[in-house]
């Protein structure tokens, strides 16, 4: 399927999405549901098969997208409104009473905006595990001991980040991981509008198209949960995507007849192909990325603090603490 995978998407949406385009027949092993609560689009995507796994290039496991275009504007009733919903989604993920410890990784490089979404939400997160002994009791069944850890990129500490995370599991023993991370879309449209919740770990560098090792249960022995946002886009996509609407347009549609015959792969191999060099493998950013980052990362965080201890907050803790 080299194919398809030459298009460098991180979502599972928009790789069912771009399968679906060069088959006529339903993938085996591919459900897909959706759902929208007014201005916010929730679709479900659950690979279940290898042939599936190998159709998509994605691993099989649960891909849960959560699309709206208003999350790139400053409209708090409206980001309120995403983390309720994204928290939800991760409850029915993360069962609170099963997973005890849990141990969130923020991935990516914090001097390179575009890559810093995870250690961003990690210092908006609330940690607890060294809380563990002073809560009280009528409190400690109901809160997750969370800890968290940004371990940076290996151009930085020349360690792997599993490598690091490796180190740290063994340590820890957590119940669970929370990986977030920056990644890559195929549509601009997804561009900071998207949020994916995966139970399938992660490739760190996956929104960079640097891949590392992978996390997940295979190579930490503990179940991986991702939360990832499509920070990133490649030039030669944002050209295909300017193909794709003149040609939804008439007066311009006569002048890209004959890239109908191509497939998508073979329309991007002439884009990538007419683009000067310079241009070729350019991630595209918006220019307004400190803001976004700083929006999206708090919404992940508050997301995650509601799931594993909805009961108290920084606010708060103070009462259920024993002095």
């Amino acid at each position: 399927m080299q194919e398809f995978l030459d298009f460098r998407t991180d979502l599972a949406i928009e790789a069912r999405e771009m399968l679906s385009k060069r088959i006529s027949h339903d993938i085996p092993g591919v459900e897909m549901v959706t759902s929208t609560d007014e201005d916010v689009l929730i679709t479900r995507v659950d690979v279940t098969n290898h042939e599936a796994e190998k159709a998509l290039g994605k691993p099989k496991g649960k891909y849960i997208t959560i699309e709206a275009q208003g999350i790139k504007e400053n409209i708090p009733v409206l980001h309120e409104k995403i983390t309720r919903l994204l928290a939800d989604e991760l409850k029915i993920i993360v069962d609170a009473n099963q997973h005890k410890t849990v141990l969130v990784v923020g991935l990516g490089n914090r001097h390179v905006t575009p890559d810093a979404l995870g250690p961003k939400a990690i210092e908006k997160l609330f940690v607890t595990r060294h809380l563990g002994d002073m809560l009280t009791e009528e409190i400690k069944n109901d809160v997750c001991l969370v800890c968290a850890i940004a371990p940076g990129v290996l151009g930085i500490t020349g360690m792997e980040t599993a490598e690091i995370i490796q180190g740290v599991v063994e340590k820890v023993k957590p119940d669970l991981i929370i990986a977030i991370d920056a990644l890559a879309a195929a549509s601009s449209k997804r561009i900071n509008t998207t949020i994916q919740i995966a139970n399938t770990g992660i490739h760190p560098g996956s929104g960079v198209g640097n891949k590392r090792f992978g996390l997940n249960e295979e190579s930490l022995g503990r179940p991986v949960i991702a939360i990832g946002v499509p920070t990133v886009i490649h030039a030669s996509t944002i050209a295909m995507d300017t193909i794709n609407t003149l040609k939804e347009y008439a007066e311009f549609a006569r002048y890209f007849k004959s890239l109908e015959k191509l497939s998508p792969t073979e329309q991007q191999v002439i884009v990538r192909q007419i683009l000067p060099e310079s241009l070729g493998d350019l991630m595209v950013t918006p220019k307004e990325i400190d803001r976004l980052m700083d929006d999206i990362s708090k919404i992940i965080a508050s997301a995650i603090n509601e799931v594993l201890h909805p009961v108290i907050n920084e606010e708060n803790i103070s009462q259920y603490l024993k002095f």
